[in-house]
């Protein structure tokens, strides 16, 4: 079967100036070519909870020739009740994070009444969404290097900006922040009047959330997947949680575009996998467990890895290229993320998957190097 053409070279004279100039954000791959050990997009290894799965099947019936509930009131609520905030009204659900990443940009970064111009601050070495986030929306922004052990030091983005944006765990190296430095950050973004965006799309395997922070901070706004510790990366929900104001900004956004962003599917699937903690739980300790096993191991076969409380982690080999070692693992079966970008071409991201996977690529990186 032949594939479908997805890009064209040059430019249509039909595109608009916004359109021509943007480079947009290049996913990891989906490979039809032969069967890979997938260790390059972050999904996670293990199915949903049977609750999830049950839950869909139920959803899946003559309803679906009516539209969803446009405030996924019930799943709303579900999520506030998860997180112990006053009501649904401190929680706004999207299609996957990166909606409401994008959502959150236009609705708290661009242009606002101000008379001086200040950037929006994220990291140089980060979700690569980001920059395409701002250029989108025409925001002013500036890159704060990370150090040479890829940490983020906060105290950087103490000054005038127009708002701070960190993934925390960051990607792709998987380091994460202590509650302490973001609260502080949060409290000096709160005199300024800038929101402070917490992208948590990893927190689950090991970081600290700052989700219990949202009713003292009514400039915080913490974003949440279902993609990752919840094994629903197939199913596109997202969510953030912040003061009514906050979460009103990003309504405002959501209902200029499209109303109806969840289907009834995805909502009864995500309500199902929010109150089923046990389940997850227990998965992210299990990917956490393999993490640990995993780096030792890579250690052990003289890579470098860094710290890392994500479901993958940032290695390289002092010997090895990044691209030549990428390679040499996709002819062997196995797929990771490699960029060729400065600072971080010589490294590779690689998710966490079950025991054997990890064990396999372990064995495959030691016959390499």
């Amino acid at each position: 079967m032949k594939e479908p053409t997805e890009k064209t070279t040059g430019k249509s004279p039909y595109w608009s100036k916004r359109v021509a100039g943007l480079e947009p954000y290049t996913p990891g791959e989906q490979p039809r070519d032969r069967r890979y050990i997938k260790l390059n997009t972050n999904e996670n290894p293990y199915p949903p909870s049977p609750k999830v799965l049950e839950a869909i099947r139920a959803a899946a019936q003559e309803d679906l020739r009516l539209y969803p509930d446009p405030t996924c009131l019930a799943l709303r609520s579900a999520i506030a009740a998860r997180y112990g905030l006053p009501g649904a009204d401190w929680v706004f659900v999207g299609n996957g994070s990166d909606e409401i990443l994008a959502f959150a940009f236009a609705a708290f970064f661009g242009s606002r009444d101000r008379m001086e111009r200040r950037p929006l601050l994220f990291p140089d070495i980060t979700y690569s969404f980001y920059p395409v986030y701002a250029d989108l929306w025409d925001i002013e922004y500036e890159t704060v290097p990370v150090t040479e052990k890829f940490e983020i030091d906060t105290a950087h983005y103490r000054r005038p900006a127009s708002g701070v944006v960190l993934a925390n765990p960051n990607a792709p190296t998987g380091r994460a922040l202590g509650k302490g430095a973001l609260t502080e950050l949060a409290a000096f973004h709160q005199q300024e009047q800038n929101v402070l965006l917490i992208d948590e799309a990893y927190v689950d395997f090991g970081a600290e959330s700052m989700a219990d922070q949202v009713q003292r901070y009514d400039n915080l706004l913490v974003v949440h997947t279902l993609s990752k510790s919840r094994s629903l990366a197939g199913l596109r929900v997202g969510y953030a949680l912040g003061q009514p104001d906050l979460i009103e900004g990003l309504r405002r956004i959501k209902d200029s575009f499209n109303s109806y962003t969840l289907d009834r599917l995805a909502l009864a699937g995500a309500q199902a996998a929010i109150e089923d903690r046990e389940y997850y739980d227990a998965m992210a300790a299990k990917i956490e467990a393999t993490r640990e096993n995993t780096r030792r191991a890579l250690e052990e076969a003289g890579f470098e890895v860094i710290p890392s409380a994500a479901n993958f982690i940032f290695i390289r080999h002092p010997e090895r290229p990044g691209a030549e070692l990428f390679q040499a693992l996709r002819s062997r079966g196995i797929l990771v993320r490699h960029w060729n970008k400065p600072r971080i071409s010589e490294y590779l991201r690689v998710s966490i998957g079950t025991d054997e996977e990890m064990e396999s690529f372990v064995r495959i990186c030691r016959g390499n190097t």
